[in-house]
């Protein structure tokens, strides 16, 4: 299922860096909730496959109650995990994205966070594929723009320090080197790779502001006149 594309508020650019406020109804969000966002939460396709392997190793009754104990314990689901969840499920199904390692796959302890950024994987332009680095910010906050678009951990600075911090991006292209040995996607990683070692401003950003309010080209109109000051041409 694809998610809809929703109403667009508005659309501008300046140079290179592009600014969309995109609204969705009731319904549709409530489908996407439904299906792809709560597959993307849950990482339902890591779950079956744990299931499919831990269930083979015992016949009992009672070890296969055990693992579907393991397997289903319930989580507390917090805002930002469904909003990084829409922003994936946007992408993917509209800017020809792929992002093939969820962060909650990574984590040693419950809510650990991992450096680098929100959304890491690729995407597919008219030049092949591309490394694509995402932020998400969700807020519910009666103001344009919201307080998550500001200081150290803001959605601003986090863009801005995938922009200009070479250090950063290495570090992401590592992150999905380790996980892409005997995976379906190192042709993609390879390619990503070869862009980017000739030209490491050569890569996609985005930066995704989930909200419950309607959309105000506030949130985004300095942010983005900001971003595309100075931006390399090639970083799009």
């Amino acid at each position: 299922m694809t998610v809809a594309v929703g109403t667009i508020a508005y659309n501008f650019s300046i140079t290179s860096c592009l600014g969309i406020g995109n609204s969705w109804s009731c319904e549709e969000l409530n489908s996407a909730l439904k299906e792809d966002v709560a597959a993307l939460v849950f990482d339902d396709a890591s779950r079956a496959i744990n299931e499919s392997i831990l269930t083979s190793l015992e016949k009992t009754e009672f070890a296969h109650e055990r693992i579907r104990k393991i397997l289903t314990e319930p989580e507390d689901v917090e805002n930002w995990q469904v909003g990084e969840a829409i922003a994936e499920a946007y992408l993917v199904d509209h800017r020809c994205c792929f992002f093939p390692w969820p962060d909650s796959r990574d984590e040693r302890k419950h809510r650990s966070s991992l450096p680098g950024a929100d959304l890491v994987g690729f995407r597919t332009d008219n030049k092949g594929d591309v490394f694509a680095f995402g932020e998400v910010k969700t807020s519910s906050e009666a103001k344009y723009p919201p307080n998550v678009m500001y200081g150290q951990t803001g959605l601003k600075r986090q863009l801005e320090d995938l922009r200009d911090r070479e250090q950063i991006r290495d570090k992401l292209l590592v992150y999905l080197c380790h996980r892409a040995s005997n995976a379906p996607w190192r042709p993609q990683f390879e390619a990503a790779s070869r862009r980017y070692l000739n030209n490491k401003s050569d890569v996609t950003l985005y930066g995704v502001l989930i909200r419950d309010v309607d959309p105000h080209v506030r949130d985004l109109r300095r942010r983005v006149e900001s971003l595309g000051k100075n931006c390399p041409e090639e970083c799009g």
